[in-house]
């Protein structure tokens, strides 16, 4: 913090996965860094806002980046309440809503943009 000698604003936008949505089974160290990096935004929120940064993240729920199989998307699909999967202009959009000017007072929080994904 020592380089931060003056107050000078930002954005700090991490992304991670949701752990409110359960167990995830198989996957530990996944599991825990994602973990790690909620933990790791909301204390780091706190050290920054007087230099006017605010620290954020973002779960983007499964996006379909050309990563899944059909098997995939028919499992996420039926715990998708939207009827869809989820496209990267999805959280693109998300983050631009969050670093912007209008956004100064959002600061510690963990979006959920996942269209309402259940994983159990």
């Amino acid at each position: 913090m020592k380089r931060f000698t003056q107050r000078q604003g930002g954005r700090i936008i991490n992304l991670t996965s949701g752990q409110s949505l359960g167990p995830m089974v198989g996957n530990i160290a996944y599991a825990a860094t994602k973990g790690a990096i909620d933990a790791f935004t909301i204390t780091l929120s706190a050290e920054v806002s007087s230099k006017g940064i605010t620290v954020n993240a973002i779960n983007p729920g499964p996006t379909d980046t050309g990563w899944m199989n059909d098997e995939a998307k028919k499992y996420i699909l039926s715990k998708s309440p939207a009827g869809r999967i989820g496209k990267p202009n999805n959280v693109s959009r998300l983050i631009g809503s969050i670093a912007g000017e209008d956004a100064d007072w959002i600061t510690g929080q963990i979006f959920h943009s996942k269209g309402g994904f259940q994983r159990n």
